[in-house]
């Protein structure tokens, strides 16, 4: 190992983590796939040695700025913070620097990133559209390296994703078999008109485990929401109150919807799980830490941001490669907010 006072090179990390020198150039550009097991030895020996990649000799060599972009919807929900985190944390360890921008759903802010792009004042773009029709990648011929995220589906450029309709599918059919019989959804609905690629999946599934079981779609179970904030969650579940309908569960979009949810269920007397059970999407942090834990669709968040920046890497590498479209798995955690096994929930009915 070189002393402190000397900077460590490729050739240093190289002989630490076991491998080549042009390994060890593969998991800093990206530009190559590298096992899962020889990347986390070749980054854990680029933190043992402090080792910072020369992004500007590499900008040189190669005309390229070390520097990617990320949009996402509204940074404030607690998915879009931790993904951005792990992008970043991803991205820093490839010797790239990440720009972040919230688009807010405005196509404007996804254009001025790829006019970024186009003008090399980055290398490529992680989006995270919320519909297709008004997303860039439908607007602009010639598209800079682009991967996108999430549920909008389409041929045009390499994507990542979750599988939602199945999730949603799943989930319900889990309270469903905790004895849930009305169940409300908090996210979409049939009536809708907000076009959401994300909430038009998950609301699917949802529907789909109703038919399954036999179970009536009530569409005044059904809550649109504007915002997937924990205050516009708030507001859905207070108007799901007003309509005086009797529920025994809650099917939220997102963790971040739940946490809106339960916070009006406990401060109208009503139980989770003993009175209505109750699940999110996602399982951020906070996920396992609500009063009751809450019960939600995981995912690899760490996996997520790897295969998007793959992605990237890939197509910075050959711009001409047939796009690529990668699931990323999930899972079911049942959690205290949908009780034990054989829980029949006594469901909330309105005076």
């Amino acid at each position: 190992m070189p002393p402190r006072s000397s900077r460590a090179t490729m050739k240093d990390v190289a002989a630490l983590a076991r491998v080549s020198p042009k390994t060890v150039s593969n998991v800093v550009t990206g530009s190559a796939q590298v096992s899962e097991p020889t990347r986390q030895r070749v980054e854990d020996a680029m933190r043992q040695l402090d080792f910072v990649p020369n992004l500007s000799a590499r900008t040189l060599r190669n005309g390229r700025t070390g520097i990617i972009g990320v949009a996402l919807p509204d940074l404030a929900t607690a998915f879009s913070a931790t993904l951005a985190h792990e992008v970043v944390d991803v991205a820093h360890r490839r010797g790239l620097a990440v720009q972040i921008e919230e688009t807010a759903a405005e196509p404007e802010r996804e254009y001025e990133l790829v006019s970024r792009a186009r003008t090399h004042l980055i290398d490529g773009l992680i989006l995270n559209p919320v519909r297709l029709e008004d997303s860039v990648i439908e607007q602009v011929d010639h598209l800079p390296p682009v991967v996108l995220i999430g549920e909008v589906e389409q041929h045009l450029t390499d994507r990542v994703f979750v599988e939602s309709r199945a999730a949603a599918r799943e989930i319900t059919t889990h309270v469903v078999g905790r004895g849930a019989r009305r169940i409300a959804v908090l996210g979409g609905a049939t009536d809708g008109r907000d076009g959401k690629a994300t909430s038009g999946l998950r609301l699917q599934g949802y529907l789909e485990a109703l038919r399954a079981a036999g179970l009536e779609a009530d569409p005044r179970l059904q809550i649109q929401l504007p915002e997937w904030t924990i205050a516009g969650a708030a507001a859905g579940m207070e108007e799901l109150l007003a309509r005086e309908v009797s529920f025994d569960a809650v099917v939220t979009f997102t963790d971040t919807i739940a946490f809106g949810a339960l916070h009006v269920l406990r401060r109208r007397g009503i139980r989770v799980p003993e009175d209505v059970l109750l699940t999110g999407f996602d399982d951020v942090e906070h996920a396992a830490f609500t009063n009751p834990p809450l019960t939600t669709i995981a995912f690899d968040h760490r996996d997520y941001a790897v295969a998007a920046l793959d992605l990237l890497a890939a197509r910075l590498d050959d711009r001409r490669r047939e796009t690529t479209a990668r699931t990323i798995p999930h899972r079911l955690i049942a959690r205290e907010s949908t009780g034990r096994p054989g829980t029949t929930p006594r469901g909330h009915r309105p005076d």
